[in-house]
């Protein structure tokens, strides 16, 4: 939805529906085509899998992430539980931002995170709505 959306700098903390990576060896990976389909193999006779993160992987983006979130001025975090870590822990690093901003239809609780967290409490669409009026008045 991101690269629909025309965003160029993407870090795909969960992985990617639209890519296949080997059981064997994670630096494979395929985008997925026709040709390509999970449960078949490589040239190397490795099996393929969806390249996402499941529960209890390894997320091998979170450090690249961290060091993004380390430099960021505004957190905005849209649709999500808070609960799932390491991801939920990401807000931990972002020690220079000043303004943080949580849109969510059901929000979770934020008062753990010790942040000045700004609770949009709205469907995404209807929530970045609100959030560019105020972005517009800082």
């Amino acid at each position: 939805m991101h690269e629909r959306a025309g965003s160029k700098k993407i870090i795909h903390l969960h992985g990617e529906l639209l890519k296949a990576r080997s059981v064997e060896n994670d630096l494979l990976i395929y985008n997925w085509k026709d040709d390509i389909l999970v449960g078949t193999t490589n040239r190397e006779n490795h099996q393929l899998r969806p390249h996402i993160v499941w529960f209890g992987e390894a997320v091998p983006e979170i450090e690249n992430a961290i060091k993004v979130i380390e430099k960021a001025d505004i957190v905005v975090i849209i649709g999500t539980s808070l609960q799932v870590y390491p991801a939920a822990g990401l807000i931990d690093y972002a020690l220079n931002a000043k303004h943080f901003f949580y849109i969510d239809q059901n929000p979770a609780e934020t008062s753990y995170f010790n942040k000045p967290i700004k609770v949009i409490a709205k469907k995404a669409s209807a929530g970045m709505r609100d959030l560019q009026q105020i972005l517009n008045e800082l």
